[in-house]
Formats: C-alpha cells, structure tokens, sequence
C-alpha cells in the first residue's frame, strides 16, 4: 500500500460562481484534503462524528481494504461522467442551514485492476455557525452502509492444462498444502506477515513480498481463508512445518496438479510468486499466487493462467458480500498444446534411466519439425536436451560431409586417414588415436576419420562450410517460442581453423536438439524449423532450407555404413534401416577436461540426438530407444 503524498493540491469540479453557498465551501475542501493527505484526525474533526476516533479509523482504513496506491479526490463529477461544468448539479448545493456536496473519488488499486472513479455525496449541516460533515459512511461509498467495510474478492479460474500431442494433460495431481491466514482473525497482521515472508525462503532463498502481501490480506473478505502459498508434500514438508508455527497462519491440505507427468523441465513447475518471480510474471499477479515458476508453465503463465476477474464489494460483519461496486472481467485461461508424444518420451526417459552420469536427448519427426521427446537424464532441473552447449566433435561431420560431396566428391573416390594431420600448422587427430589403410570416403566417414575430413575441408572456402552450416539450421533464428540453443559456428580466420571446424572441433557448439535436426535434414532432404507448441506461431515454414538429392543420396550411404560397420554399429542392433553418426569429445570448461559422447541419427520418419556427459557408448542408448528398453548401469566402458 503507497500512501498518498502530503501537499496534494484539491481540483474543484465547479467554477466558483456555482457554488451555491460559498461558506461550505473551506469545510469540504478541508475534509477532503486531509482524507486525500492522510490527516485522518483533521479530517475527522470536520465532521460530525461523536466519537471522532472512530471517524477517523474508518477513513484511514480505506486504502487498506482496497489495497490502494492511491486515493485522489476532486470537489465536482468525475471528468469520467461525461458532464462537464455546465451539466447535471451543482458540487455544492444549500438548502437553509444544510448543504450536499458532490465529489469524485479515484482509487488506484494496482496491481488488482484498472483505477475505480466513483461520485461521492457528503451531506453537511451549520451549526452553530460553522458547516460540518454529517458523518456517515455511505461518504466513504454512496452503496456502504454502517457496519460495513470495502474488500477486494479476487476470483482466479482453474488454470489451463499443457497437453501432449493426444490432448491428455502433461500435469499430475500432487499432495500440496495451501498456506495461508483468515484475515480477520489475525491479532497482528503485520507480525504475521513479516514472519510468514521472513519464513519462506524456497528454491534458493526466494521469499514472499511482506510489503505486498500484508496490502492483500487487508484488503482481502476478512471472514475467508485466504491462500498465500502452496507447498507440495513431501518436498517442502520442513518449510510447512516451520510456517505452522507462527501464530494464526493455517494450512490445509488439496490435491493440486501441479506436478509434471512427463518432460519435466521443459513443461515446467508451479509454486508460491515470490518477489522476484512476480518481477518476471508482472501484474496482475500478486503474493498468494500460484504461478509458473519454470519452463512453458512461466513462459506461457498469462496464457494459461488468464487474468483474475477483480471485484470490489461491500460486506457485512460476518464477511458476506451485501453489494458489488465495482468489477474488472479477467482474461480466461487457455491449455496449451504440445507436439509431445507420449510414448516416445517415454522411451527417451527409459534409455536415460540407468546412466549414472547427466545426459539429454531430444526425438522429433523429420517430415514435420514435430518434437515429439524431450529428455533430461540428472541435469538438476536444467532443459539441456534444449539449451545445452556442447562441442559436436564428427557429428558436424553430417554438415561438413555434405559439403564436401557438394563440391564434387564421390563417396566412393579413396582418400587417406592417417592417425594425424596437419593443416595450417593444426594438428588434428583421429578420434582412435589410430589410422586406417586407404579407403573410400564412405568408409572413412564411417570409422570416423577426422584426418579425412580435416584435409578435404582445403577444398571448401569458409563461407561455403558456414553457408553449409546454415543450411542444416546451425546458429539461426527457428522461430521457437521456447528457450533453446541453435548453436553457432565461428567465421574460421585461416585453413587451421577451417580444418577444426570441419570436425567439430575448435570453437564449434551445438545442442542435442540442433543435432536431432541435422540428421533430420539428412533424412527428410530439407532442415525444417522445430515445432514444439501449437497456437503459438509455429512453425515457420518460410525458414524450411531444402537440401540438394544428389550429394544428400550418398550422404545417406555414409549415415548408413556407420551404424553398419563403423564406430556407431552399436545403435544397429536396434533393427531398421537405422544411420547415424557416434563421437566422443573432449573439452575444456572451467580449467577442467570433460567429454560428451554422441548419438546423432534416424530412423525413417524418426531423428534424434543423444549427448551423455562421460565416455559412454551413446550408441547403445540410441538402441535401447528405438527398442523401448531400459538402460541399466553403465552402458559401456570408460574409454580412459
């Protein structure tokens, strides 16, 4: 609640020659003044109140029950009204010794609604020579009566579900608690504010507003439960417990769908709107809240949540709403639609299982862009199927290899694959630390041959290898209404560079999902813009890049042949015409080497990437997928 700055200077409605008696004219401005100000008592002592106290209390309760910004009040009719100060009556007008007088109210009520003008109507009365306020206070609201109080009811719907590609929710009930307090019967509502936001400290310190909250409890029927925060059992059943302890604060216990029932970190959790939260979510939503705190939950939270529909009233003592005054009709809420398949998510969560290391995999439909699994295997909470950076390694070879079958090469003109090379004073090596005799370029694609690659890369200039890049969609914009990395692909400044590129290596990064589309180029014969949700403008088919037949035709024999026979013929005991490319990359980050293993591969109208964080046959996983298996323990020997 803002109070209202000292100084505010009153605006008559009404030129001076309308008055009808002047005199009255220093008591109403007066009293209106001092309540706009927030002089209580002074304007309680222009009335006529006996217990002047009283007066005060209830003009000084005002912004608490609305939860007000701001109060500002003018001698006259709104300018909302239409009249202007020509029309209707007089702002003042007498009638021997008594006198009415009309003036506006502007309530700024924040975050729960657009600002309330209403015309107020104060009657006065000489006595003894000097005019007074009749008190009542209907002067508050012409509709209250005496006993009653404002309140603000804030009516939110059932918010809307994220569905998978079936239309079946992505949510699950969950045992929760509702934290919260019956305002009315709050001894000190400031205490137990301050302690209830001193209290909450969830997902890394966050806490409740106490400022913000303590104007919604006032302002709020003071006879009904009100819900500040819902907790789910048993992650938070220590926080409960805490908060149950302070005096007045009640819990009880729901049913709440706010868990995910798949794709956890990319649909998303729910949980209290904390302070900083509500800076991401913005109005209206306040402390008490339930909002989407992560994944399309937050980024869709208007869209699923709507807005709340704001009314003020009047009630009675006992809290029973007697007359609405005014209402605001909120936004309805909407589900949301996702490409997510069911059961391929499923299968992409069960290979992940077992892996006793942090992996991620995404699955789509080439023909499509369609996103049909989205996996996080022990990345606490982070979308890294989605929005990890990883170093491809002679997955990019798909890209590079296209390429250089684009410039004329054969897939089957021999070439050599020594277990090193140097280009432009780069030495790049083999990822087997070996060689092999002379061969075709299929067959060294298949045995992953990096020295290959490496030296036909002098036969592209760096904008055909970055062109090719951008064809198979690596660093550009997709349209994607969720967060996610596309990669990016450095300009090379010399043929060192250029060879490291055509690798993977170097200062190349991509993700899981800019990977599962490259092979979904390779087996559709177009890149095609992922698609994820529906009514949300995807996808964007102007973005579609389509790739040549011919080099695409012999691009395919090298997918094949190393599933087949080369380094990726773990993922061929799956069955099906399945092609792919595997690597295992190493690489620096913070001062320490690391490594991802890679699956990049299809299988008719199915793609899909696998990038294990440890030297792990990611192969294997790309079998146990496409069979629907379990992963169990570790799925290879370390290669150290």
């Amino acid at each position: 609640m803002i109070s209202a700055t000292a100084g505010v200077v009153l605006v008559a409605g009404t030129t001076a020659g309308c008055f009808a008696e002047p005199s009255a004219m220093p008591t109403v401005r007066d009293f209106l003044i001092a309540w706009q100000v927030g002089n209580y008592k002074a304007a309680a002592a222009k009335t006529t109140g006996a217990a002047q106290s009283a007066v005060a209390n209830a003009l000084g309760e005002v912004r608490g029950q609305l939860d007000a910004a701001s109060l500002k009040l003018a001698l006259g009719v709104p300018p909302e009204s239409g009249r202007d100060s020509g029309e209707g009556p007089k702002a003042i007008e007498k009638k021997g010794e008594t006198a009415r007088a009309r003036f506006s109210v502007k309530v700024d009520l924040g975050e729960n609604g657009q600002p309330w003008t209403y015309t107020g109507l104060m009657s006065l009365k000489r006595i003894g020579g000097q005019w007074k306020v009749v008190w009542d206070p209907s002067i508050i609201n012409p509709a209250l009566k005496p006993g009653q109080r404002l309140a603000v009811v804030t009516e939110v719907a059932p918010r809307g579900a994220i569905k998978d590609r079936n239309d079946r929710t992505l949510l699950r009930k969950v045992n929760a608690v509702n934290i919260g307090v019956y305002p009315g019967r709050l001894k000190d509502p400031q205490a137990t504010v301050d302690a209830l936001a001193k209290g909450t400290k969830i997902d890394g310190g966050r806490k409740l507003d106490a400022e913000r909250l303590l104007g919604r409890v006032r302002s709020a029927p003071p006879q009904k439960f009100l819900p500040l925060l819902t907790l789910q059992r048993p992650t938070h059943n220590l926080l409960i417990a805490r908060l149950q302890q302070i005096p007045d604060v009640r819990a009880e216990a729901v049913q709440a769908p706010i868990a995910p029932l798949q794709a956890p970190e990319l649909v998303g959790g729910l949980g209290p709107a904390t302070a900083d939260r509500l800076q991401q979510v913005g109005a209206p939503y306040q402390p008490g809240d339930t909002i989407g705190v992560s994944g399309l939950q937050l980024l869709q939270q208007r869209r699923l949540a709507g807005t709340p529909t704001v009314r003020v009233v009047a009630q009675d003592p006992l809290g029973r709403n007697v007359a609405e005054l005014k209402s605001w009709t909120g936004q309805p809420p909407a589900g949301l639609g996702t490409t997510i398949d069911p059961k391929m998510q499923a299968r992409a969560d069960q290979a992940l299982a077992g892996l006793p290391v942090t992996a991620s995999m995404v699955a789509l439909r080439p023909s499509t862009g369609e996103v049909w699994a989205v996996a996080n295997h022990g990345s606490a909470g982070r979308n890294l199927a989605m929005e990890g950076s990883y170093p491809p390694g002679m997955t990019f070879g798909i890209i590079s290899a296209e390429a250089v079958l684009r410039s004329g090469v054969s897939q089957a003109t021999k070439f050599d694959c020594p277990a090193t090379a140097n280009v432009g004073g780069q030495t790049i090596t083999n990822p087997s630390k070996q060689g092999r005799p002379t061969s075709s370029l299929q067959n060294d694609f298949a045995f992953s041959c990096a020295t290959t690659l490496a030296q036909l890369s002098g036969k592209l200039d760096a904008a055909t290898l970055l062109g090719e890049a951008g064809r198979f969609g690596i660093g550009k914009s997709w349209g994607l209404s969720v967060p996610h990395f596309a990669g990016s692909v450095p300009t090379p400044a010399n043929d060192a560079e250029k060879a490291a590129l055509a690798v993977g290596q170097g200062k190349v990064q991509v993700s899981p999902l800019s990977m599962a589309l490259v092979a979904a180029a390779a087996e559709n014969g177009a890149w095609k813009p992922p698609y994820l949700t529906k009514d949300t403008g995807e996808p964007k088919n102007s973005l579609i890049q389509p790739i040549d037949s011919l080099p695409l035709s012999d691009l395919k024999k090298l997918l094949r042949r190393s599933v087949t026979v080369g380094t990726a013929h773990e993922a061929n005991t799956a069955g099906g015409s399945v092609s792919g490319v595997a690597a295992s990359v190493d690489y620096q980050e913070g001062g320490r080497t690391k490594t991802v293993s890679w699956f990049v591969g299809s299988r008719g109208d199915l793609a899909f990437a696998v990038a294990i964080e440890g030297k792990y046959s990611a192969s294997k996983i790309a079998a146990k997928f496409l069979t629907g298996t379990a992963t169990a323990g570790k799925t290879a020997a370390s290669a150290r």
